[in-house]
């Protein structure tokens, strides 16, 4: 039988508004997932570190600044080198439909406003993680 859904949850880069990560991340814990929250202003190579000590099933990063088509891609880059590109990858923040859509081309699982019903990211989390 598997464990509770384990999920980090960061902030990569200079985006110091981490209210919404926190609110995010105690919304989960209150579903019963297991939540590993990184802090502000980790790098790519330290998130990806993360997820493999930590072994999460899930990895939602949050940004509001603007970087997420050059974070992305390196933090994806990452993730392969480390083996652990195959947690579900979601990003969270203020991205622009277009972006959005070519972030899942590149290889992010799903992409959430910062309008998101919090539910609705439990259910897909729910629905699409695999824990192991």
């Amino acid at each position: 039988m598997a464990g509770p859904i384990r999920v980090l949850v960061g902030k990569i880069g200079l985006d110091g508004h981490d209210r919404g990560v926190k609110v995010v991340a105690r919304a989960l814990r209150d579903a019963g997932m297991e939540v590993v929250y990184t802090g502000l202003h980790r790098t790519p190579a330290e998130v990806a570190r993360i997820a493999v000590e930590e072994d999460v099933d899930v990895i939602g990063i949050s940004l509001l600044s603007g970087a997420h088509m050059t974070i992305f891609p390196r933090l994806i880059e990452l993730l392969k080198i480390e083996g652990a590109d195959d947690a579900l990858l979601l990003a969270g923040g203020t991205i622009l439909p277009e972006d959005a859509e070519a972030l899942v081309a590149m290889g992010v699982d799903k992409v959430f406003g910062v309008d998101t019903p919090l539910p609705e990211l439990v259910e897909f989390i729910r629905a699409n993680a695999k824990p192991q």
